[in-house]
């Protein structure tokens, strides 16, 4: 029994601790520029995964904003990803591709990942499934939506500092 109280209070907390979202269905994503988004530029380090991830973000130029992550555990690196945000008929939309630590994609070659935006509040900034939080100057969140081998997915926290 104490096991089950245990169980549905993480679950408790796991629903309401819940920082992204989707576009309701039927709508549109709202109007946006990139400088709702340019304090991600820089670069940044935290840790996730059990082991040291590094996000560098360029500067808004020609319509986007290029970004590379880097997952380093025990000493070898487990994957990388590279997008960006794009500016695209008056919104934002983000775009990744996942890489192996040998650089062999994940996705097939002409796919990619794409993230619709969702809306603009504040000091956060929501894709679908991905929302950028600004601590501070210094400090950033990233919340993404993971996708288990199972089917189910969980939210996942990335903490980075300048």
């Amino acid at each position: 029994m104490k096991y089950f109280l245990f169980v549905f209070f993480l679950f408790s907390l796991s629903i309401s601790a819940q920082n992204t979202t989707t576009l309701p269905e039927g709508s549109s994503s709202p109007n946006a520029t990139l400088s709702d988004i340019s304090w991600m530029e820089g670069n940044w380090s935290g840790e996730a995964f059990g082991g040291i991830t590094e996000e560098t973000w360029g500067p808004p130029q020609g319509g986007s904003m290029m970004f590379s992550f880097k997952l380093v555990s025990e000493g070898k690196v487990s994957f990388y990803e590279l997008g960006h945000i794009r500016e695209v008929n008056n919104t934002l939309i983000y775009e990744l591709k996942h890489f192996h630590g040998d650089l062999k994609g994940w996705e097939e070659k002409d796919e990619v990942q794409q993230f619709k935006l969702v809306k603009v509040d504040g000091n956060r900034v929501y894709f679908e499934g991905f929302t950028f939080e600004k601590v501070s100057g210094n400090e950033i969140n990233i919340y993404a939506q993971i996708g288990n081998e199972d089917g189910s997915s969980e939210e996942v926290t990335f903490n980075f500092k300048k």
